[in-house]
């Protein structure tokens, strides 16, 4: 099984939301057509994924669940659309498309991304149905909001960009992917649990630990796809990072080191996941296959 057929039902879920929040909040626009492109337009949900079974486990409200789900996607997907612009990693190729800016120009998609970014917390704060306290609420939002910006993802980008096109050390890159790939990762799991029952709280951490050795290998086996993936399968050109002279982890410790790396951080993943007294089968299937996905 791959990684989309294993996230297929959340995809589905999440997707039809997603669609929903868009048609019904946002008036006819090429502006609205960007942003359905954006997150609409393929995409394996990782971290919905993570945000749903997580949230599964802790006992959440199907509702709570898929809009907290939804809610990191709209951030991710508005960080994948300004990623792509020719300031940033200027890509003209995501998930097999062109990208936003391609397809739209570039004043639209950063518009696109910038509308995305706040229908996340919207989706978040509006919802009138929820029974979650107005507390856990508000932590939710503290939890995507410092992921996403200057303690979070945004840093991850600033430090990437500046570490582009000059040697840095294994400490470097790590501090640049906790931030840039694995801070999203980890506030996905941070939700799942703050939308689940009060019980569950108090595992908070663990999950969070989880998720957060999980961004990091997801980074490391992206480094490594980058180098033997295929663009076709991948939908975005294969050694993409070498020509942008990026730093990876390929590029510091070399395929098999960065193989090792990559074992060494799952398993400190699964050991996370032992500190939780559920049934985490679903979360370390969910690992095994990320971690083996062609694209």
């Amino acid at each position: 099984m791959n990684i989309k057929q294993f996230t297929a039902e959340v995809r589905s879920a999440v997707d039809n939301r997603l669609n929903q929040l868009i048609e019904s909040h946002i008036a006819s626009s090429s502006l609205k057509e960007a942003m359905a492109y954006g997150v609409l337009l393929g995409g394996k949900r990782i971290r919905p994924y993570l945000t749903m079974a997580v949230a599964e486990l802790c006992g959440a409200e199907t509702n709570d669940a898929l809009d907290a789900a939804c809610a990191v996607e709209l951030i991710h997907a508005y960080s994948l659309i300004h990623d792509d612009l020719p300031a940033m990693d200027d890509d003209e190729l995501r998930r097999g498309h062109p990208t936003c800016h391609i397809k739209f120009g570039e004043a639209t998609a950063v518009l696109a991304g910038d509308a995305l970014q706040t229908l996340a917390f919207e989706v978040l704060s509006t919802n009138l149905e929820t029974k979650l306290s107005s507390q856990r609420r508000i932590a939710m939002i503290q939890h995507l909001a410092s992921a996403s910006g200057a303690k979070g993802m945004c840093f991850g980008q600033a430090l990437d960009l500046d570490a582009t096109g000059r040697a840095i050390d294994e400490l470097e890159l790590e501090k640049i992917h906790r931030h840039k790939t694995g801070a999203l990762i980890r506030a996905s799991a941070a939700l799942g649990v703050l939308a689940g029952n009060d019980e569950s709280q108090q595992y908070l951490d663990h999950f969070c630990d989880f998720a957060s050795w999980i961004g990091l290998a997801y980074q490391v086996y992206d480094d490594i796809l980058d180098v033997v993936g295929n663009t076709e399968v991948m939908g975005k050109p294969q050694g993409s990072d070498e020509a942008h002279h990026k730093a990876t982890y390929v590029a510091l410790l070399g395929l098999d080191g960065a193989s090792e790396k990559l074992l060494s951080l799952h398993q400190q993943a699964l050991l996370s996941l032992n500190k939780i007294p559920y049934n985490t089968q679903k979360l370390e299937t969910f690992s095994e296959i990320l971690l083996k996905r062609d694209h």
